[in-house]
């Protein structure tokens, strides 16, 4: 076949192909490419005067892997590692409040109410301001991090505080060099943005309202949100036992 003849449906054929070989949605996307960028090469580069057969639409989407989140155990080792009273109070702002981690760096001091139990987020992700709460355990381990903080003028709450940035505020590779440090050293394979996830499966396995969450969360579509319903297994096995008793009861009812 002739490369000017080619046309979009010898390629759709090609990806069918594809697909019956059982090949991931990745790598037929990685052909795809290929054979886009071969002609539109012919096309700019050798003059040639041909359509390029690869046209939009074409590339086959992607699965969205689930958040994951950290179980009870995995949490209770983590934590128990923790001696510093600044990153427990960094990793439970995360956990409990669903703080991402450049949220947690910028945090400043004029954003916590605490007789309301509320953190203004000012300018999270998409520039979207959002409240969020805070639960008694945050509380107390931020309270017992401030309690020792290192008197100064600086705005940001979590600080430096070693080294040459002694002082200066924390930056978001710092708060993830601290949360590698604690992994290892528990032995649980954690990331900041788990402690988020965590913190969603938790409520939603609690009875929170799906809405609830994505606006704590701050999710512009309340389909990430639904993500979570897809690991909210002690949710779903509650609802079932529930619905259960009910059809039970109304079957011993008749008899």
């Amino acid at each position: 076949m002739r490369v000017e003849t080619t046309a979009p449906v010898h390629v759709k054929l090609y990806l069918d192909h594809m697909l019956e070989k059982r090949m991931s949605p990745k790598t037929i996307n990685e052909h795809l490419f290929v054979i886009r960028s071969f002609y539109r090469y012919l096309h700019d580069e050798e003059g040639k005067s041909i359509t390029n057969p690869a046209i939009k639409g074409m590339a086959l989407r992607l699965p969205k892997p689930l958040p994951q989140h950290a179980r009870d155990s995995e949490l209770e080792a983590f934590l128990a590692v923790i001696t510093k009273k600044r990153d427990r109070a960094l990793f439970m702002l995360m956990l409990r409040c669903g703080l991402r981690v450049d949220e947690v760096a910028s945090l400043t001091f004029d954003v916590i109410d605490y007789h309301r139990g509320q953190i203004m987020v000012r300018s999270g992700k998409g520039a979207k301001d959002r409240a969020t709460y805070f639960s008694n355990d945050a509380a107390e381990a931020l309270a017992d991090y401030l309690n020792v903080r290192a008197p100064t003028r600086e705005s940001k709450v979590f600080l430096v505080e070693k080294g040459m940035c002694k002082g200066k505020p924390i930056s978001v590779r710092g708060i993830q060099k601290r949360m590698e440090y604690y992994s290892k050293k528990s032995g649980v394979s954690i990331t900041c943005h788990q402690l988020r996830h965590t913190m969603a499966t938790q409520l939603l396995n609690a009875g929170a309202d799906v809405a609830t969450i994505q606006e704590l969360l701050g999710h512009s579509k309340i389909e990430m949100t639904m993500r979570y319903s897809r690991l909210s297994n002690m949710r779903a096995q509650r609802d079932y036992y529930k619905a259960m008793e009910k059809i039970m009861a109304g079957k011993d009812a008749k008899e």
